[in-house]
């Protein structure tokens, strides 16, 4: 029993075009909002919210409609199509609004902003009072622009838990931690490609540009791999091969007797438990990553990009090595070592001050990354794992209602806590409290783990079909 590591990155081109999206979204949406229709940041963060809003309903009921849908070109692919398709042509449409709207600025009365000539700061200011005034005097653009985001998000809902289903659905369930591994590794690529394009049209430079030609790139990117994983992924074909090779195994009885979609008492206890800890740990490691920029800028003074840097290179280099130590000693163990480490990480942050040499957060940033790719290369695994015959879709659904629901509930309730009390002492500790108590409930976990694998060498472990 080996993975086909290349059929496992032909079925990560999904994850590959998702994660392009959301890169090149966080990074662009955020600006026209403020910089272009001049709205507060609680305006701008509560339309930024609307994509974890519309994930916590919708991810369940897409995933749990692909779990019933059964055509010539599989379950899932179906979904994948008609997603990316609408997604990348309303995603393209959403800057056409935009530079409709950017030239109402432009036209406000300041030559300077078409020719870039204006300073950071002068544009700033005019955004606040003018760019604000005209989208007051006229909302529709911003209407328009609402409207249109929604289509995106929704097309994108559309496919992400078929996407990311699909990867169980054709890795027998011992290897699918090793698998997730490699989809992790795989969109981390389509992740540092949109960063490179940002840096090539100077996206966070030039407050007042166009993004028509990033967002078009950016598609560019989107639809090789969609069209990659078109020409390439069988489903159907895949997904009977895995059937066969689960009954070879002897690793298919779970989802026979479960035909009917029913766990027992004892298996949705830890269904709970498990989406307990998602929600958990998602709760901690979000008020972090959330707020970091800030805490190192007004507290710490320390320059924020290298930190974070580290700790995805960190993620980057740990996930296939993870995947494969999940295999020999069990995903349970694997994520509560990966809990302990991100729990010490943040622990040990409490006591980093202002005088305190930045090298020091280097090492620090590097072991909550391992930590969290350590937790996120087996956790979802472990929750399809207890999912019946069919219901793979239904329970990815219920992974990323965990994951989703709990980064809307991270910055307000951190949020919440640091105007209170203020940043200095309890950054940190929020975050180690929330992670620790995501390590008591998975204390508790009796199933979704898979069978440690009988030792082999490391040149077995590198088996590509």
């Amino acid at each position: 029993m080996k993975l086909n590591y290349k059929r496992t990155v032909l079925v990560g081109m999904a994850f590959f075009l998702i994660t392009c999206f959301w890169q090149a979204y966080d990074a662009i949406v955020p600006l026209i909002l403020t910089n272009h229709f001049g709205l507060p940041q609680t305006f701008s963060g509560a339309v930024m919210s609307i994509d974890n809003v519309l994930a916590v309903f919708l991810l369940p009921l897409f995933g749990t409609i692909s779990d019933k849908v059964n055509t010539k070109y599989g379950k899932r692919t179906p979904f994948i199509f008609f997603g990316t398709i609408v997604s990348v042509i309303s995603f393209v449409c959403l800057t056409f609004i935009d530079n409709y709207q950017l030239s109402k600025v432009i036209a406000a009365g300041i030559p300077q902003l078409s020719q870039g000539g204006m300073s950071d700061e002068a544009y700033t200011e005019f955004v606040r009072k003018t760019a604000y005034e005209l989208t007051l005097e006229n909302p529709l653009p911003l209407v328009g622009f609402i409207a249109t985001l929604l289509v995106v998000l929704v097309a994108m809902a559309v496919f992400r838990s078929p996407a990311v289903a699909l990867m169980p659905d054709v890795t027998v369930k011992p290897l699918r931690s090793k698998a997730n591994a490699i989809i992790n590794l795989t969109g981390t690529v389509g992740g540092i490609i949109v960063l490179a394009l940002g840096m090539v049209f100077a996206t966070s430079k030039n407050q007042y540009m166009e993004y028509t030609p990033y967002v078009i790139a950016v598609c560019s990117v989107m639809l090789v791999g969609f069209v990659i994983f078109m020409l390439t992924v069988k489903e159907n074909k895949w997904a009977k091969e895995m059937e066969e090779e689960s009954l070879n195994l002897d690793l298919s009885s779970n989802a026979e007797e479960g035909s009917s979609g029913k766990i027992s008492k004892a298996e949705f206890k830890s269904l709970l438990l498990i989406l307990a800890s998602v929600a958990l740990w998602y709760i901690g490691y979000n008020s972090i990553t959330s707020k970091y920029t800030v805490y190192a800028t007004n507290i710490l003074k320390f320059d924020f990009n290298f930190t974070l840097i580290v700790a995805q290179g960190a993620a980057i280099i740990s996930y296939i090595p993870v995947g494969i130590i999940s295999t020999k000693i069990g995903r349970k163990k694997t994520i509560l070592a990966g809990v302990t480490m991100l729990a010490a990480a943040f622990t040990i942050g409490i006591f980093i001050t202002p005088e305190t040499p930045e090298v020091i957060m280097y090492p620090i940033f590097a072991l909550a990354g391992i930590g969290w790719a350590t937790i996120n290369v087996n956790s979802f695994p472990m929750a399809v794992e207890l999912a019946k015959k069919g219901d793979v879709g239904k329970y990815t659904g219920y992974y990323y209602t965990a994951s989703m629901a709990a980064q809307i509930a991270a910055p307000i309730l951190s949020g919440m806590l640091y105007d209170a009390l203020g940043m200095r002492y309890t950054f940190f500790t929020f975050g180690a409290i929330f992670v620790v108590f995501s390590f008591i409930t998975m204390l508790f976990v009796k199933h979704g783990d898979s069978k440690p694998a009988a030792n082999k060498s490391a040149l077995e472990h590198l088996d590509v079909d």
